[in-house]
């Protein structure tokens, strides 16, 4: 394991950090990490997906967990083309979309293995638990 643990609350970034949140595709960023997203690191309010000021979008609202799997995976590649930033990823779709860290964790596994990302400690918790299995 190389990714580090994300703080449980996050009020600041560095220079180098991005605030990773749990969006819905209108980007309609009202509530939870996403409201703070908007608010401190540059979300931008119609857009859902992607790189927005200090701050990454998730998709988690728009059904079960295998709706979500592209947007992780996506996420990931864009981690990986930029080692110079540092991922920090909030627990998302563990609040407002209400699926548990167990079904969110491992959609993130592939991103254990990357310096430049912090991870949730529940979902490090439940990904050291599940051993190697998908």
């Amino acid at each position: 394991m190389r990714c580090g643990i994300t703080p449980a609350y996050i009020n600041e970034l560095k220079d180098n950090e991005v605030f990773v949140f749990g969006s819905n595709l209108r980007g309609m960023h009202g509530g939870g990490a996403a409201r703070v997203a908007r608010l401190k690191f540059g979300a931008v309010m119609g857009q859902g997906v992607g790189l927005q000021g200090r701050s990454y979008a998730i998709p988690t609202m728009q059904g079960g967990v295998e709706t979500i799997r592209p947007y992780t995976d996506e996420f990931i590649a864009f981690a990986k083309a930029h080692p110079d930033l540092h991922f920090l990823v909030t627990r998302i779709g563990c609040g407002i979309a209400g699926f548990s860290d167990e079904e969110i964790a491992p959609l993130f596994r592939e991103a254990l293995g990357l310096a430049n990302v912090s991870l949730p400690k529940e979902f490090i918790d439940v990904l050291a638990n599940a051993g190697t299995d998908k």
